[in-house]
């Protein structure tokens, strides 16, 4: 269900400023569920190869690119519509002396500026949630994958059981997510765009546990530097404290999960 559409500002909002620093302070440059373990276990099961042209949407940092050029040889393309992730993904690319693999545009996922059959692989973590249009963007991936081209990604999803109004709205007020798709709802939107599904995985019970991770990081080892972040507000701290709770506990009910999929056009 499409609940709480939020506009793009929002995400601009979020990886431009405090949150987005929180995010990466607890999970990683990768800023994504299960970090280098996951990115690992994605690009095995879409079949990376050495020479492949892969193109990240909303591409973050650039930490995904990098770890596919770093670890797969390939050559590697991003596109993220928040103007510092773009600058700073650039920064740390030149840093990591990967300037010559990697490139990296300002742009709208749903609008890919790039030709037909571009590429052999479009690749996402964990970031499509923040996309209002996912129908759109799937039918763009299709469109700039050449034949047997591979589309792989990892996102925030509505559980099994189902959110009710209330839950939805309030991970989805917390998180700026317009809204979060479903498994199902994955599957018929690649299918609906053209692709042959090769995986798809639940990842819901070690999502929960990773949640939990992240509270107990902040309550037990990176309080000062959360702090920091956002000006020692300790009464924000605790409200974001508390949100966290409320997703570990929908994710436990599967309610609230995380999928894992592959597919072939």
């Amino acid at each position: 269900m499409k609940r709480n559409n939020f506009k793009l500002v929002d995400v601009q909002k979020v990886y431009g400023g405090p949150e987005g620093e929180l995010w990466e302070l607890v999970m990683g440059e990768q800023i994504h569920v299960g970090g280098w373990k996951s990115s690992k276990e994605l690009a095995d099961k879409a079949g990376v190869k050495k020479g492949m042209k892969v193109l990240d949407l909303c591409s973050a940092l650039g930490a995904g690119l990098r770890f596919l050029v770093r670890n797969y040889d390939v050559e590697g393309f991003g596109l993220d519509g928040t103007r510092h992730m773009i600058d700073e993904a650039i920064r740390r690319t030149e840093a990591e002396g990967m300037s010559s693999r990697i490139l990296m545009k300002l742009g709208d996922v749903t609008s890919i500026p790039w030709p037909d059959k571009a590429f052999d692989l479009v690749w996402g973590e964990d970031a499509w949630c923040y996309v209002v249009d996912k129908e759109k963007l799937v039918r763009e991936a299709h469109r700039v994958l050449g034949k047997g081209g591979k589309i792989a990604f990892t996102d925030w999803i509505e559980g099994d059981a189902g959110l009710s109004d209330s839950e939805a709205s309030r991970i989805n007020a917390f998180m700026k997510f317009p809204y979060m798709e479903s498994h199902e709802g994955y599957e018929k939107v690649l299918k609906d765009a053209g692709f042959k599904i090769e995986v798809s995985d639940d990842l819901t019970a070690d999502f929960a546990d990773h949640i939990s991770l992240y509270i107990k990081m902040l309550k037990e080892q990176l309080t000062f530097d959360a702090l920091k972040i956002i000006g020692n507000d300790m009464n924000l701290f605790s409200q974001m404290g508390g949100e966290m709770v409320f997703m570990e506990e929908m994710a436990r009910k599967n309610k609230l999960g995380r999928c894992r999929m592959t597919a072939v056009k």
